[in-house]
C-alpha cells in the first residue's frame, strides 16, 4: 500500500512540475514590448503623414494591454482600432482576412466562410488589425484605425517589424 500511495505521489508531483514548465514558457505580450510597438507604429504615421490613428493593443485573450491616440485623431476610431485588436487576437487573422471570410472574397455576401460573423458585438472586418506572434505562438493582436483601412493595416505592421527580436 505505501508504495501505490508513493508511486502516485510520484505520478502526481511529475506532471504538477510539468504543468509548471510548460506554463513557464508560454510567451505572454507584456507591457514594454506593447509600448515598444505603439511607439513604432505611431512613429509609421508621422513619417508618412497618414491621418492620426488610435493604437490598441491586446493580448491573447483580448484584454486591452496599452491604448494610444494621437491627438486629433477620429474619437470613434479608438473603439474601432479596440474591435479591430479584439478581432485579430481572438481569431488569430488579420482583419482583413476576417473582412473576406466575413463578406466573401466580393464583399458582398456570396461565398463568404463565416457569413453573418462580423455581426457579433465586438468583432470588426475591415483591414487594421494583426495578431502578434511570438515563437510561432499567439500572444495578442494590435488594431489601428484613424487612417484608411490599408494605412491602418501598414501602421499595425510597422509596429509588429519594430518589435521582431522581442517576439521570437
Amino acid at each position: 500500500m505505501k508504495r501505490v500511495i508513493g508511486t502516485v505521489a510520484l505520478v502526481v508531483a511529475s506532471c504538477a512540475a510539468l504543468s509548471a514548465n510548460a506554463l513557464d514558457r508560454k510567451a505572454v505580450l507584456d507591457l514594454a514590448t506593447a509600448q515598444v510597438m505603439a511607439e513604432a507604429c505611431l512613429a509609421h504615421q508621422v513619417a508618412t503623414k497618414y491621418q492620426p490613428i488610435n493604437v490598441v493593443i491586446v493580448d491573447d485573450g483580448g484584454n486591452t494591454i496599452l491604448v494610444n491616440r494621437q491627438d486629433g485623431a477620429c474619437k470613434a476610431c479608438e473603439a474601432i482600432a479596440t474591435s479591430k485588436a479584439r478581432t485579430a487576437a481572438l481569431f488569430n487573422n488579420t482583419t482583413r482576412n476576417f473582412e473576406t471570410l466575413s463578406y466573401g472574397p466580393a464583399k458582398d455576401g456570396v461565398a463568404a466562410d463565416l457569413p453573418g460573423i462580423a455581426l457579433v458585438p465586438g468583432l470588426i472586418a475591415f483591414p487594421g488589425g494583426l495578431p502578434i506572434i511570438a515563437g510561432g505562438v499567439p500572444i495578442g493582436g494590435i488594431g489601428v484605425s484613424g487612417a484608411s483601412g490599408d494605412e491602418d493595416e501598414q501602421c499595425a505592421q510597422a509596429a509588429i517589424d519594430a518589435a521582431a527580436d522581442l517576439l521570437k
